[in-house]
């Protein structure tokens, strides 16, 4: 019995830096885009593609890393996945250029995308069955507070010594998570399940290809052979994916699923929500310094406000879910959330008080909190139990479709309609970029009144805490990450 809790307390350990190490590296940047944009001379496109190549492989690989692990060892594969992650931060910590930093960003991304589900999967193992309800909350928690605090911790590193430790502090960390994982960690597999590579090479290469064509469409003109042949050729692939995925008998995203409408609404709400809220924390997190000189450390602390807010919301809208559902949690959340940002694109000008904007802030940390919850038992209450791995992965990477796709479009509405020449201009584009995220979340709010009354409540459908199948992972535990 002491073995057998010391060896929880271990996975615990391991797994739950490894997690925070990763998530933070979700919003951990922001805040210090507007140096990295100085110090290497970057565009807005290099910026854009500093966030979108760490998010983008890691949305299109989250389902296969798990699968991974399962037929050669999660151990192993943690370890391989750790390996990668601390290699690509060590090339972005020394990358002399925008290229290499985001090559770096997108070897980072790969190993986050191995090590995240696996994280979970490990932990769940290693953890008695009386016990493993509250250390897979505390699981995410811990990738909740990873999130929070992200801008916060990116902008005191880039303030108080320099962007490129944003990126070092992961290597020494990660030098000791790798010994510790091989000598404390039990290998562990899952069932045989076959890897869908030609499905992932397809939507790996559509998404690639028309996040590519919304980046470069103002630059090089939306006419222009360049991008409409890659927006084609990106929607082409995305119809051979679906097709592929329909017909394959083992696909990464069984197209069976939609046929469910509170799954099919649930995950539109993702894709929306995160498409107009990450896109807006794209371009919020340096209107502060780059319109109104504050220090990236001030401008981190100035977002806490918002990104924090779930922390506290999210327990509370968890209960209120089991009692009565997740439609009416939802179509509040995400409506808070889009009058969050109308306010906000209303508001905003080179001179406008914080605390003009701090309600507008707490509002739309609110709505978040109340998605965050409710959204894993609508998804996992629309499938039969063995299928629950698969859809939170498939899940997972749909919301993070869709922040990459967020970031590319308000950026390119931005650069349509303002630069960053001055902060009159930086204004004049972020208003109505925040407008269409605010119109996108909005149609969130929509989308969630097609879910199934008292989806997710547990009086219908009663929710543990799931033991990860392989395929990907609980949604309910990674809808803070």
């Amino acid at each position: 019995m002491t073995r057998t809790r010391s060896n929880a307390i271990w996975t615990f350990a391991i797994t739950s830096i490894a997690l925070f190490m990763v998530a933070l590296d979700n919003l951990v940047v922001m805040t210090a885009l507007p140096v990295i944009k100085a110090d290497l001379g970057a565009s807005l496109a290099d910026l854009q593609w500093m966030v979108n190549a760490y998010t983008l492989t890691f949305a299109v690989l989250l389902i296969t890393g798990a699968a991974l692990g399962d037929r050669f060892g999660r151990q192993r594969v943690f370890i391989i996945g750790m390996g990668i992650f601390i290699g690509g931060s060590a090339l972005a910590a020394l990358a002399p250029s925008t290229e290499i930093l985001i090559v770096a960003r997108a070897i980072q991304g790969v190993g986050g995308a191995i090590v995240t589900p696996l994280t979970l999967t490990i932990l769940s193992a290693a953890v008695p069955p009386e016990r493993r309800a509250v250390a897979l909350g505390a699981w995410g928690g811990i990738a909740g507070l990873a999130i929070a605090i992200g801008p916060l911790v990116g902008g005191a590193i880039a303030e108080g010594l320099d962007w490129h430790w944003i990126f070092w502090v992961n290597v020494p960390i990660g030098l000791v998570v790798i010994p510790l994982a091989w000598f404390r960690l039990t290998e562990t597999h899952g069932p045989e399940s076959r890897l869908d590579i030609p499905g992932l090479g397809l939507i790996s290469a559509s998404l690639l290809a028309l996040v590519w064509g919304v980046i470069n469409g103002n630059d090089l003109g939306w006419d222009s052979p360049q991008v409409v042949t890659s927006i084609v050729a990106g929607a082409a692939l995305l119809i051979t994916f679906v097709a592929w995925e329909g017909r394959h008998a083992h696909p990464m995203l069984p197209m069976s699923f939609f046929r469910s409408r509170a799954f099919s609404a649930a995950n539109a709400v993702s894709l929306l929500m995160f498409f107009g809220m990450f896109g807006s924390i794209f371009l919020l997190s340096q209107f502060f310094q780059v319109v109104q000189g504050y220090s990236p450390f001030q401008a981190g602390l100035r977002t806490l406000a918002w990104t924090g807010m779930p922390i506290i919301v999210a327990p509370i809208a968890g209960v209120l879910a089991d009692r009565i559902g997740g439609r009416p949690i939802l179509a509040t959340g995400m409506a808070l959330q889009a009058v969050a940002l109308a306010w906000l694109a209303a508001i905003v000008s080179p001179t406008v008080a914080y605390e003009a904007m701090l309600v507008p802030f707490i509002l739309a940390g609110i709505g978040m909190g109340l998605f965050f919850a409710p959204i894993a038992n609508v998804v996992l209450s629309a499938v039969r139990h063995d299928e629950e791995g698969k859809a939170s992965g498939a899940t997972n990477t749909i919301r993070e479709v869709g922040g990459v796709f967020g970031v590319a479009v308000l950026a390119a509405i931005f650069s349509a309609n303002g630069d960053y020449g001055t902060p009159a201009a930086y204004v004049a584009g972020l208003q109505p970029a925040i407008a269409v995220g605010a119109a996108v979340v909005g149609l969130g709010a929509l989308a969630a009144l097609f879910i199934p009354a008292r989806a997710g409540a547990r009086a219908i459908a009663p929710r543990r805490a799931v033991e990860p199948t392989g395929s990907g992972q609980p949604v309910g535990e990674l809808d803070l990450a």
